[in-house]
Parts: C-alpha cells; sequence; structure tokens
C-alpha cells in the first residue's frame, strides 16, 4: 500500500498533497420502549485527497482506490482554482509509523447476541420502574483504520476501536415529563458498559422523583458544577472558542481570545490534548499527520493557548497542536478538541460547600446552546444546597451566562477529577467525533439560575 500511495502522490502538481484511505466496521444496537428499532453491522471503505497550491485547498473523496493517480491530479486541479493568496503552511517533520488500536476488552469479540442479551436486561430495569413511560438505548462499536501518506514523506497507519451508550429514562404524570440520562464511552473497552444494573435502577427512579421535586426560584446563586456538567461546559463554552480556525475567521473573536488575557483566578487550568492516554478523544497523530499533544489553554488564569492545524497555525504564526480531525474520509481535516478538561485543584468538595448558606449543585447535563461567549446550559439534575449541606432534590435547572465572566467568578476548583467518555463532538456537519470532557467539582459565584 505504502508504494502504491507514493507512486500516486510523485505526479502531484501542487505545493502539498496526501491522501488518506479508511476501513470501518460500525455496530449499532438501539432501542425505542420496548420495541428494538435497529441492530446493524456495516464495513465501509474509501479515502480522499487533499492538495494545495498557493494556498488554496483542492479535495476530492472517492470510494475506490482505482484511479488514484487521476484523483490526485483532480485535487491539484481544484487548488490551482481556488486562486487564494499564498498562506504559510506550518511545517512538521514527516513520520512513518504503525499505530495499533488500544484494546482492552475488544467489542467485536462479543456476539451480537450477547450484546443484545445485555442491552435488553438494561432495558428491563428502566422499564419495569413504577413511573417510567418509555426509554431509549443506542449502542454502537466501531473499529477504524486510516492510513495517512503525504508528499512531504510522512506514512502513518493507525487503528483505534470507539464503544458508546447512552440511556434515557423517561418518567410521567399527568402532564409532567421528566427524563434522566447516562452517556457512557470508551477508546476500545467494551467492559466500561457492564455491570451497569445498579445504576441504571437509581438513574430511572431519579426521572420518577423528579416529577414531584420543586422548581427552583430565579436567581443568582453559588453553584457547584459537578465533573459532567464542568466538563461539559469547558468544552462547549470555551472549548469551541479556543479553535482557531473560528478565531481566524471571526473578528470579535479575535478581540476576545488575546493571548496573555486574564479570564480566571490562578487556580484555574484548562488543558486540550490527544497526548493524554487512553480516552476517547486519544491518538497518536491527527489527521495531518502532526503527534498529539497536550496545549494548555488557560494556565493560571492567563490565555495562553489555542488549537491548531497546520493551516491556522501558519496564518496565526503558532506552532501546529495535532488537533486536525476529520470525523470520516468524506470530509478534510478542521480544528478540532480531544479531551478537553479543567485540571484538578485541592479543594475536597465538602469544604467546598461548607461556606454555602444557600446555593445550587448542578449535575449531569440535558443540553444547551451557545453564541460566542454567551451559553445556556440544562443540568440533568439539581439540588439545594443549604447551610454547607446538599439537600432537597429540585427540578432541573438552566445555567446562564457570559463565559469569561463565570471563568472568573470561579473561586474553588476540586481535587477529585472526572472525564466523561460519552457521546461526541458536532462541527460542519462533521458529527459525532469522538471526544471526551472533564473536570473536578467547581465552584462559581454569581451564577445565572432559572428553573426549567
Amino acid at each position: 500500500m505504502r508504494d502504491q500511495l507514493n507512486v500516486a502522490l510523485r505526479v502531484h502538481q501542487a505545493d502539498y498533497t496526501e491522501i488518506r484511505l479508511e476501513t470501518n466496521d460500525v455496530s449499532h444496537i438501539t432501542y425505542r420502549g420496548r420495541r428494538v428499532d435497529e441492530i446493524t453491522r456495516a464495513a465501509s471503505s474509501g479515502g480522499n485527497v487533499r492538495a494545495r497550491v498557493s494556498g488554496g485547498w483542492g479535495f476530492v473523496s472517492f470510494n475506490e482506490l482505482d484511479g488514484l493517480k487521476d484523483k490526485v491530479a483532480l485535487a491539484a486541479r481544484q487548488a490551482r482554482l481556488v486562486n487564494r493568496q499564498e498562506g504559510y503552511f506550518a511545517p512538521v517533520d514527516p513520520v512513518v509509523d504503525t499505530v495499533q488500536a488500544e484494546i482492552r476488552k475488544d467489542p467485536r469479540a462479543i456476539p451480537f447476541a450477547d450484546k443484545k442479551r445485555l442491552l435488553d436486561d438494561y432495558n428491563g430495569i428502566i422499564l419495569s420502574t413504577p413511573g417510567i413511560q418509555t426509554s431509549s438505548i443506542a449502542y454502537a462499536d466501531a473499529f477504524k483504520k486510516v492510513t495517512f501518506a503525504s508528499s512531504e514523506g510522512s506514512y502513518i497507519e493507525q487503528g483505534r476501536v470507539d464503544v458508546t451508550l447512552r440511556l434515557s429514562a423517561v418518567a410521567r404524570q399527568d402532564n409532567e415529563v421528566q427524563q434522566t440520562s447516562i452517556s457512557i464511552g470508551s477508546n476500545g473497552d467494551f467492559g466500561v458498559i457492564e455491570g451497569l444494573h445498579k445504576r441504571i435502577g437509581e438513574m430511572a427512579k431519579r426521572a420518577v422523583e423528579m416529577l414531584s421535586a420543586p422548581k427552583v426560584k430565579n436567581g443568582e446563586y453559588t453553584v457547584i458544577l459537578d465533573p459532567v456538567l464542568a466538563g461539559v461546559f469547558t468544552h462547549e463554552a470555551f472549548g469551541h472558542l479556543s479553535e482557531s480556525d473560528h478565531i481566524y475567521e471571526n473578528e470579535k473573536l479575535r478581540q476576545m481570545m488575546v493571548l496573555g488575557r486574564k479570564f480566571g483566578g490562578n487556580l484555574l487550568n484548562i488543558v486540550d490534548g490527544a497526548a493524554v492516554p487512553g480516552l476517547r478523544g486519544s491518538f497518536k497523530y491527527d489527521d495531518e499527520g502532526v503527534p498529539g499533544q497536550k496545549t494548555y489553554l488557560i494556565r493560571e488564569g492567563y490565555l495562553v493557548g489555542r488549537l491548531h492545524s497546520r493551516e491556522t497555525a501558519g496564518v496565526m504564526n503558532e506552532k501546529p497542536t495535532g488537533n486536525a480531525r476529520a470525523v470520516g474520509y468524506p470530509f478534510p481535516p478542521i480544528v478540532r478538541m480531544t479531551n478537553t478538561y479543567i485540571e484538578p485543584g485541592d479543594t475536597t468538595f465538602d469544604d467546598m460547600i461548607s461556606d454555602i448558606r444557600l446555593g445550587i449543585y448542578a449535575r449531569d447535563w440535558y443540553g444547551g446552546t451557545t453564541s460566542l461567549e454567551m451559553f445556556t446550559f440544562s443540568s440533568g439534575e439539581a439540588y439545594m444546597i443549604r447551610d454547607g449541606k446538599v439537600a432537597e432534590m429540585v427540578r432541573p435547572v438552566t445555567l446562564s451566562g457570559n463565559v469569561f465572566t463565570t471563568l472568573a467568578n470561579i473561586d474553588a476548583v476540586g481535587n477529585d477529577l472526572e472525564m466523561n467518555q460519552g457521546g461526541g463532538c458536532g462541527k460542519s456537519d462533521q458529527a459525532p467525533l469522538p471526544v471526551s470532557n472533564g473536570s473536578p467539582h467547581i465552584r462559581i459565584r454569581r451564577c445565572l439560575v432559572g428553573g426549567r
């Protein structure tokens, strides 16, 4: 294969050319209530060519390797038609490497019947809970192998196995409806979705309990976010602002995201990095053949970095960070997060809540929206904090505000970092991309809270 790709690359008439080939083996099992909605296993293969001429890009995707030289030539012709002004393309050292998939318990070795039997058990637990109206379950596992070759001499073969499971329980009483969910994922370990029976039962019971929980009075509170909700906040509200294609394309965002700007206290450190091992967003090389790294975005409260492809690094005169990713071969790589999280501090949870007279403990997440620096997120569940103790359950709440103000209002960071491996990230029609996000518990002063 390497010789075949090298022969095709030699005919390129471009400043830079790369070929990416991909094979996929994907399984899905989904439920809606008592009905099994889908059981599928599918294999696919294809690839793409990307060529760069004077700062312009040409891109060709395909399902067959036949005529690979012609595909390279077509991508180069497209790039010449773009007629962009020459832009700087950040250099990297060429790499030749083979990376095996990290596998602990291979989902491909588990018979479909055994997977379905496990999910039947989980679905039965949800639906047998008094007060539950319906359920939904979505399981997927995928094996992907990517071969990357460039005109600069890189040749990389890289494999990965991805496992995800999302379960939801919906409770209803008259016109009241409440929902709870669990999202789990792993990089190559089917075992993470086994043995969840007790946890799923507790999840279903919480949905029923929420039906009778009171709503929170709207206003400003001191809020504690659990690691799941704090991680989602970090990814959605701040992480996307750190993707450099957004920054150099948006003048307002460029004025906000100035390196050296103070965003929080000295206790605040935010990181993105594929080099953090064993997580769903981890890899050795990105889809441009750049080694995965650990990039500090905020360090001791100051903005010190951002996420780059080779192109954005060149445009902004910075170094590539290994964040060029594509969800699959029909798409070119763009700047994406990997594993994004707040680093742990040294505060215990008990100390964090001990001096809160009246506050909110918000856990898990349900959904949300962002618009540049403004955000609104809904928690999955919530509890009052009264006189330094977690008190009664309340209805899930919404948290709204300005991300920069909110970061500045974080005055305690816990010592209990957890990473959320469920779900996936979407951007520019590329979804779901495997990522993870996380945080320890964090405390936010003067956070705007609304009852949902």
